[in-house]
């Protein structure tokens, strides 16, 4: 059993919460827990090596809690995710190689396209794949396509495995800090489009790649993970996106394992990480 809690923060807290766990005759197995002084807000994370019903357990927690306090216990152990695409496959393919060996923490529902070029791989792997055209109709009707096939899946997570589309204050607030993105690149240097030519004209001797929650501010979002490698100025911009392609499909991975196993805070537009 996983617990996660987060509230204004005040003195006794993690013994209030762990004799609790220990009334209920809760193993703790792991405990990580985080302050953040400047907002004066308290995290937690714990996880049991047995269960209780979480409903009354969530009900003694809150009597000590602040009355800010977010509670999650018990979230589902393997998550359902549908994945959004264009005509990238590179996360795409990590993505269902993971699902295949179970290994994602998540099963994946169905991968929604704007282009059909990925279907292909999908059916490879027995993955449903709903092929739905920007072409010809208005952001409103694509989408609500889009959310049609979403929520028929009821899924806990989408993922953007490379969908190039810039999706709607409306949509993103059907789905809030459940959308997950890669971004090619280190944001939040080089934001938007083209971000391996931005780098290659800046000459810049390092490239990245972030992976992030959605919000309506384009590319500034929550951010989960980031890691970067260095280049020098031997590589073209061709060089770049090639090595980028291989760190987008590593900081998603890493973003995506962090978040299936309820490891990951959003408080305002930041992140707390137990790793």
């Amino acid at each position: 059993m996983v617990a996660l809690i987060q509230s204004k923060d005040r003195i006794g807290l993690v013994a209030d919460i762990s004799g609790i766990m220990a009334r209920a005759k809760l193993n703790i197995v792991s405990l990580r827990e985080h302050v953040d002084k400047v907002e004066n807000r308290f995290y937690i994370r714990i996880e049991t090596e047995n269960e209780t019903e979480p409903v009354a357990l969530e009900q003694e927690i809150r009597k000590v809690l602040p009355d800010d306090a977010l509670i999650a216990i018990n979230p589902r152990p393997e998550k359902k995710i549908v994945v959004m695409v264009t005509k990238e496959y590179h996360c795409l393919a990590d993505i269902l190689v993971r699902h295949q060996f179970k290994t994602l923490g998540a099963t994946v529902q169905c991968v929604i396209g704007n282009h059909a070029v990925l279907q292909d791989i999908c059916d490879r792997f027995g993955v449903p794949f709903h092929f739905v055209s920007h072409e010809g109709v208005s952001k409103d009707a694509l989408e609500s396509a889009i959310r049609a096939h979403i929520d028929a899946c009821e899924p806990d997570y989408i993922v953007l495995a490379k969908f190039m589309r810039i999706l709607s204050p409306a949509f993103v607030a059907a789905y809030p800090m459940r959308i997950i993105n890669i971004h090619h690149s280190f944001l939040p240097a080089f934001a938007g489009a083209h971000p391996y030519r931005q780098a290659f004209e800046r000459g810049v001797k390092l490239i990245g790649a972030t992976s992030h929650f959605v919000t309506n501010e384009l590319d500034e979002g929550p951010i989960i993970a980031q890691q970067v490698i260095p280049v020098n100025h031997s590589y073209t911009a061709g060089d770049m996106m090639k090595a980028g392609q291989e760190i987008e499909t590593s900081v998603l991975a890493r973003a995506l394992r962090l978040v299936f196993s309820d490891r990951v805070f959003v408080y305002r537009n930041k992140t707390v990480v137990f790793e």
